[in-house]
């Protein structure tokens, strides 16, 4: 799927805002720097006149001028960076300021090719307006590490989730040199599009793609894709989409309505995905065995055969958190 012109705009005019507001951050700390270290903005100043003067020594034929010029420039640069740290600065508090180093706020990186593509942050962006009904944003502002708590959790309960934490985590960590796929399954209530929620915001702000989709919004994209002629010269970006993410979300498989179309569908995504060894979380209520019946058995054996499965029990903790809020 493509951006409109709109769309294309828009993301680059979001750069344009944030190089700015970093261009005004980086331009209070020159001054109050400047009016904290004496001689400090002397010797910024001082760049400008040695750089001057080697180029008028340049062009009189001088060859020692561009060496004697990068000796000076990293002698003054040294004298900054201990200026910096002996009146309690850090000692790259005037390096250039980026929301995104990699590509330094432009959108685009060089590729091994010499081209340039689209960052990973210009990417993620593209995602998030293209598949806005995901809603990843919603999910990970409530669901992520910094509110996770185990105290809704008893005994073999509390075990198989902290087992299961420990699972995500590792799988954040070895992400995405161990190509892996999460397969969280078990009653309603007992964590797991919380934990599908964590492990998206965790590779997101480590600047890898991910699509988040329940079962039922995406197989309905797909369909609307498939069968409505308006819509069916996007679905080549769309699978493409789907197949190349970093990361593939879907969570409450099963909550969909179960037909040919979307177990064709379903298998044709994790067998693509596994082909390119890209990683799916998948989460549903549904048991192994109701997973079996429902779906094809090429898709039963791809989940059996290449996720790690992860069980989870316990009570409905969404109930439980409205007891909470009822008897405080």
């Amino acid at each position: 799927m493509a951006l409109s012109n709109h769309q294309y705009e828009s993301i680059m005019k979001g750069y344009e805002r944030v190089t700015r507001a970093n261009r005004f951050i980086s331009e209070a700390r020159r001054e109050e720097v400047c009016d904290t270290i004496p001689g400090f903005r002397e010797l910024t100043a001082s760049v400008s006149t040695y750089s001057a003067a080697s180029v008028r020594s340049m062009l009189e034929g001088d060859e020692n001028a561009l060496p004697r010029l990068r000796a000076q420039l990293a002698e003054i640069a040294a004298s900054k960076r201990q200026l910096l740290t002996q009146y309690g600065f850090p000692s790259d508090y005037l390096e250039p300021i980026y929301s995104c180093p990699d590509c330094k706020d432009t959108g685009y990186i060089s590729a091994a090719n010499g081209l340039k593509e689209k960052c990973h942050c210009f990417r993620q962006q593209e995602i998030s307006i293209l598949y806005a009904q995901s809603n990843i944003q919603d999910v990970i502002s409530a669901e992520n590490f910094s509110t996770l708590s185990y105290e809704y959790y008893q005994q073999e309960d509390l075990q198989r989730f902290e087992a299961a934490v420990k699972l995500c985590k590792d799988f954040i960590q070895n992400f995405p040199e161990d190509y892996r796929n999460l397969f969280f399954y078990g009653t309603v209530g007992t964590g797991k599009s919380f934990l599908s929620g964590c492990i998206a915001k965790e590779l997101l702000e480590s600047g890898h793609s991910v699509i988040y989709f329940s079962a039922s919004g995406l197989f309905d994209l797909l369909a609307r894709h498939s069968f409505d002629f308006r819509s069916k010269e996007a679905l080549p970006g769309l699978y493409e989409d789907l197949y190349n993410c970093d990361l593939l979300i879907i969570d409450d498989l099963g909550t969909e309505i179960t037909n040919n179309f979307v177990n064709s569908q379903l298998f044709s995504c994790l067998n693509e995905r596994h082909l390119r060894r890209k990683s799916v979380l998948i989460s549903t209520n549904l048991s192994l065995a109701e997973i079996r019946d429902r779906y094809s058995d090429r898709i039963f054996s791809r989940i059996t055969s290449s996720f790690t499965l992860c069980k989870l029990t316990g009570a409905d903790i969404r109930i439980l958190k409205k007891r909470k809020l009822k008897s405080g």
